[in-house]
């Protein structure tokens, strides 16, 4: 009797924290970037209005900075889990429609891919975004590097 209780505690606990051993979450189906090239032709007219300075890091390892400059009807996607921006450079409002994909974004250093990217980010962007003084934005550029652990 004893050794069937022992054997049902052992078993329940097994079960009672099983969760707490497993993790889920979408996977990626990024196998590389492509940016898109300027091709009036080829362009999604519903994509985007005004115009958009957008720009992603690649991850934690280069912090590459990639850019693109948007105009009406051009689409973009930004990769899965990478820091991204959208900063409007017109003269007019802005209108673009955005999805995510993932309920797990993952991790990412956002200091060290803000601040450390390459070419850095712009820092008047930064100084909206953060609604820093420029020089501040600066300053934090200057101590952010690639390989600074």
């Amino acid at each position: 009797m004893i050794k069937r209780l022992q054997l049902f505690v052992a078993a329940f606990a097994i079960l009672a924290f099983s969760p707490l051993l497993a993790s889920a979450s979408d996977p990626s189906p990024l196998q590389d970037f492509c940016v898109a090239i300027n091709d009036t032709k080829i362009g999604d007219p519903c994509g985007l209005e005004g115009t958009l300075y957008v720009s992603f890091v690649t991850s934690n390892t280069d912090n590459c900075l990639i850019t693109k400059v948007l105009n009406h009807g051009d689409v973009f996607v930004f990769p899965v889990d990478l820091i991204h921006f959208k900063f409007n450079i017109g003269n007019t409002k802005a209108v673009a429609f955005a999805g995510l994909s993932s309920q797990n974004p993952g991790v990412i250093m956002i200091a060290n891919a803000v601040f450390g990217s390459n070419p850095p980010i712009n820092p008047d962007v930064l100084t909206k975004a953060f609604q820093l003084d420029k020089n501040i934005v600066t300053y934090l550029q200057s101590k952010f590097w690639w390989d600074n652990n």
